[in-house]
């Protein structure tokens, strides 16, 4: 991966970084069935393992899969990028691996997955936001009316097809979690393309997973400390795993190119892809098949999303 500035754009006449940002638009439609396998462990994991311990063994796992593979690039010239990068590191690990691990795992246990993507709904917006005032990144009208449209779309979703239902919403302690692990994604994304960095993607990510760790740590033994802990099973291992390889090593690896190659506004719209591939996994492994109101909103979401990245 190329280590330049996450700052710069690829242009538009190399054929090299065409055929990248094909790639990320590809990676758009696909990496939305990887990260909605956090939906399914988060409600998986009540009483199971707890958050924070689900996180740390999440990244410390990823971690320890990605190093192999990143470490030559890691250790290339006594690692210069250390000096200048860590305080970075410290940042992003404790925005993308600490609050938008644990806190999404601790507000599960006392909201309701429709509060969640309630809120997870508006932080596509807000990149977009955050990245014209922080990036300079600009989105043209029809980009605009197809980000709403794929909002209209969620909103659809999460209310069943009858809009009542957003107005019948309650929200609870939970919430402010996930509101809170919300506007740290919307931090991470914005600052992970406007920090530069001498490492390329891969190495990065590691680089940031590492501080995610270090941030994770004590929160984990105060955890530990003052709640009781579910006893071990196999089934806490299989979260752990699932939630370190799916949302964890396959979806922030993407998810880091696709910022690189097309901005944070456009890679952000993953988000809304969420509830209808949530869907679509609910289906397929509980066994609980999707409503008439998940194919509607998938009819406003899909091609939104094609006419947002399409337009330049």
């Amino acid at each position: 991966m190329s280590s330049a500035p996450l700052t710069t754009t690829a242009n538009a006449t190399d054929p090299a970084a065409r055929r990248r940002q094909r790639f990320a638009l590809a990676l758009l439609w696909i990496v939305p069935l990887a990260w909605s396998a956090n939906y399914l462990i988060a409600r998986a994991a009540a009483g199971v393992i707890a958050p924070h311990t689900l996180a740390l063994g999440r990244w410390s796992l990823a971690f320890a899969l990605m190093l192999p593979l990143a470490w030559r690039g890691l250790s290339r010239d006594g690692a210069p990028w250390l000096r200048t990068e860590w305080r970075q590191l410290l940042v992003l690990g404790g925005l993308g691996m600490w609050i938008c691990g644990a806190f999404v795992y601790i507000g599960g246990q006392t909201t309701s997955s429709a509060n969640i993507a309630l809120i997870y709904a508006a932080t596509p917006i807000a990149v977009a936001v955050v990245g014209a005032v922080l990036l300079g990144e600009r989105m043209a009208l029809p980009q605009i009316a197809g980000v709403a449209l794929a909002l209209a779309g969620v909103l659809f979703v999460i209310a069943k097809g009858d809009l009542r239902n957003l107005l019948a919403v309650r929200f609870t302690v939970g919430d402010g979690w996930v509101l809170a692990a919300g506007l740290s994604w919307t931090a991470y994304s914005v600052l992970l393309r406007h920090w530069p960095s001498r490492l390329g993607t891969a190495e990065r990510l590691v680089a940031i997973t590492a501080g995610g760790i270090l941030v994770l740590l004590p929160f984990t033994a105060l955890e530990w400390a003052l709640v009781e802990q579910p006893p071990f099973s196999w089934q806490a291992a299989g979260l752990v795993l699932a939630a370190a390889v799916l949302p964890g090593i396959v979806a922030y690896q993407a998810y880091s190119f696709m910022l690189r190659e097309l901005g944070a506004g456009k890679t952000a719209l993953v988000l809304y892809l969420g509830p209808v591939y949530a869907a679509f996994n609910a289906w397929w492994l509980l066994g609980e098949p999707p409503a008439w109101y998940h194919a509607a909103g998938a009819a406003l979401i899909l091609p939104s999303i094609w006419v947002a990245t399409r337009t330049r």
